[in-house]
């Protein structure tokens, strides 16, 4: 059995088949997601899993050098984005690098999207609640 706290075997093998700059996407309820990409869907009911209790078990087995937010969430969701900043310093911290992070338009958010491996689907039923994480390595 393993021993990280990610068991959802569907997670843990995308996680596994990504390469340097490949994108993985935590989305609220809400987001549209793309035909082309994997859809994970975790959603029970509103809220649960939370957004941000799916992003702290992805990025524990997942190293990430980059992150994309629609830039609405400053304004729409503050609080959100303000925990999510915290959890990505965290993170910064445990893996010992720097995570480049990037707003664009929600817009543009949902196209690029269309470029990700998968898109794993949370409870969360707040504005914005999304996130781009693009691979790093680990050497």
């Amino acid at each position: 059995m393993k021993k990280s706290p990610l068991l959802n075997a569907e997670i843990s093998h995308t996680i596994a088949k990504l390469g340097h700059t490949d994108q993985l996407v935590i989305a609220d309820a809400g987001l549209p997601i793309p035909p082309s990409s994997q859809r994970i869907d975790l959603a029970l009911t509103a809220g649960v899993p939370t957004f941000l209790q799916v992003l702290k078990v992805v990025t524990h087995e997942m190293q990430v050098e980059r992150a994309i937010l629609a830039g609405e969430i400053i304004e729409k969701n503050p609080q959100l984005h303000e925990a999510l900043l915290a959890q990505l310093k965290q993170l910064e911290q445990h893996q010992g690098n720097t995570i480049t992070l990037d707003y664009i338009s929600h817009d543009a958010f949902k196209v690029q999207t269309e470029q990700s491996r998968a898109v794993i689907r949370s409870g969360e039923c707040s504005p914005y609640a999304n996130i781009i994480l693009c691979a790093g390595v680990t050497f």
